[in-house]
């Protein structure tokens, strides 16, 4: 693929004498295209060149020797900047070219090569609803997984189940007392709320049944035969009911180690920082004091002995450095969980691994999901399932598709892929940070900016290949055809695919491959429209024939990356 950037940047290095990687890092995308392509700021090179911006710039763009085999048509100042603007024809053949060699493959480049990324995602808490606010966790996590592995790092997607810790102390207590009142096995998941909303409310009344959770929780540690076989009992069937919605979603991990997995790797995590001298004693729990950071402290240990899950974490890191010898590893949890993660990754720094893993930790947070009432919460009861959401969503798409198209083949299957579709493009429409309030009339709003809407331009370009009955080869096509405005703004967008993907990458953002996805579709629906497509003129027809099919191949692989599966038809 043709690097325009890094050729820009090389024609400004000859003008300045400087380094051409530098350069390239300033070059920027100007407001209006109208400007140009690309634009060069020289008010960065003021103070070392000791002239004015717009004196560089004149300079600039009187030195530079443009080519014919060059990308750049055509160099333009405005003010301090110079701008450059690109040969359509070749960066049409460019695009369109790399298109039918690489398919599915183009813009996946290598730039991950011999790196592993580590990232723990989803990770719903055992014997509590997967509900809404999971959703986040697990497709941004899962866009993330994707679009890493695209780019060739070895990924690691690991499901850190919550399956530890006080929590089922309580659910142990509240069985114990009143299993004969609860059928676990029919319904093991809202039994099991039930009973975990019913304990909290009686441990808020009586401290001592607080204490008897506790003790609870530190009989299972201790491997009491009785606390495991209940944890056991309701991890398996947690599992079960998970997995339901793990295959609507398509979601997939290599590791389902969770918090228990690690307990017997905790007694390594209080020695090593024992030795360390950082662990120290307060008011009978152990804890590493980060007050020099103007952090609470971190507890390791608590006054009864017990660990929490901060010790486990750690013990994780030490156990995923040691184990996949990661380059990143990534903490995909809500923001809520900030400070906790600015601990354990400080406290990490003591564990006397090597400093690249300390380094490559990195917490990925994201905004909550709230209903319209507020926060929910399992102990008050007032959560959404997940599985409920995904199944409404797909029978809404099945009314709209017996509405709009009744004799669809397959529209089980497509009601299936548009309504999972509308979900996860809607939780990875915007940026990440923010909180979502959750309303039915939003989230299955299949109009606008949302993932129908990409499902529907991907069915349209089908149609047009359809109708036409062939696809022309891109050594046949004449890519003059493809020169005007519409054309080109589809050809540049195609063009920043593999740059689209790395910006996801490098700030861990969905977001930006699902605005990205939605510009290709607007852009290719206005081409599509100002420009007909099956005309008389075979040259002009065949051109804009694979620029319709180059859209279609982008909109499914961008569209599979973030999780979502497009229909043939709609």
């Amino acid at each position: 693929m043709i690097n325009i950037k890094k050729e820009i940047a090389e024609k400004i290095a000859e003008t300045v004498k400087m380094e051409s990687v530098a350069l390239e890092d300033w070059i920027e995308t100007p407001p209006d295209d109208k400007m140009g392509d690309y634009s060069f700021p020289c008010f960065r090179l003021a103070k070392e060149l000791k002239k004015a911006p717009q004196k560089i710039a004149e300079e600039m763009a009187e030195q530079i020797q443009l080519t014919a085999d060059d990308g750049i048509e055509k160099v333009e100042v405005i003010g301090g900047y110079v701008n450059f603007f690109v040969k359509p024809d070749k960066l049409a053949t460019n695009v369109l070219t790399e298109i039918e060699t690489k398919q599915e493959n183009y813009g996946k480049e290598q730039i991950g090569a011999g790196k592993t990324v580590v990232i723990d995602y989803s990770s719903p808490n055992i014997a509590k609803p997967f509900h809404i606010g999971h959703l986040r966790s697990t497709v941004i996590g899962g866009a993330l997984y994707n679009v890493y592995q695209a780019l060739s790092y070895h990924t690691v997607g690991v499901n850190h189940l919550g399956d530890y810790g006080t929590q089922f102390g309580k659910i142990i207590e509240g069985y114990k007392r009143w299993h004969d009142e609860y059928d676990i096995d029919a319904n093991p998941i809202d039994e099991l709320t039930k009973i975990y909303v019913r304990i909290n409310e009686l441990c808020k009344e009586d401290e001592s049944v607080l204490e008897m959770c506790r003790e609870n929780f530190r009989k299972l540690e201790q491997g009491d035969p009785y606390c495991t076989e209940l944890w056991n009992r309701f991890k398996d069937v947690s599992l079960k009911e998970f997995q339901k919605v793990y295959d609507l979603l398509g979601s997939k991990f290599d590791s389902w180690n969770g918090e228990a997995f690690y307990t017997d790797k905790t007694a390594e995590v209080i020695d090593i920082l024992e030795k360390s001298g950082k662990l120290v004693e307060s008011e009978g729990a152990r804890i590493v004091d980060l007050s020099e950071l103007d952090m609470a402290p971190c507890i390791i240990e608590k006054a009864n002995g017990s660990t929490i899950y901060a010790t486990r974490d750690l013990a994780a890191i030490l156990y995923r450095a040691r184990t996949y010898d990661f380059d990143k590893c990534l903490y995909v949890v809500a923001y809520e969980q900030n400070l906790h993660f600015r601990q354990i990754f400080e406290v990490a720094k003591y564990l006397g691994i090597d400093e690249k893993y300390t380094k490559g930790l990195e917490h990925v947070p994201f905004g909550m999901v709230r209903l319209k009432t507020g926060k929910m919460s399992t102990r008050e009861g007032n959560v959404i399932k997940l599985e409920e959401i995904l199944k409404e969503a797909i029978k809404r798409a099945s009314s709209i598709i017996e509405e709009k198209n009744p004799n669809l083949e397959n529209k089980e299957d497509v009601a299936k892929k548009v309504g999972i579709g509308a979900i996860i493009f809607n939780d990875l429409a915007n940026s990440r940070v923010k909180d979502e309030i959750f309303d039915w009339d939003t989230i299955l709003n299949f109009q606008g900016e949302t993932g129908p809407y990409i499902q529907y331009i991907f069915v349209r370009t089908k149609s047009v290949l359809e109708k036409a009955g062939y696809l022309p080869k891109v050594q046949d096509l004449d890519v003059s055809v493809l020169t005007d405005e519409y054309s080109q703004k589809v050809i540049k967008l195609l063009y920043h695919y593999q740059e689209t993907l790395e910006q996801v990458a490098d700030k861990n953002e969905p977001s930006i491959l699902s605005r990205y996805l939605i510009e290709l579709a607007k852009s290719y629906s206005v081409f599509y429209n100002e420009n007909k497509i099956i005309v008389e003129d075979k040259k002009v027809q065949d051109a804009r024939l694979y620029l319709t099919y180059a859209v279609g191949v982008i909109l499914e692989s961008g569209a599979k990356l973030l999780g979502i599966q497009m229909p043939d038809k709609m």
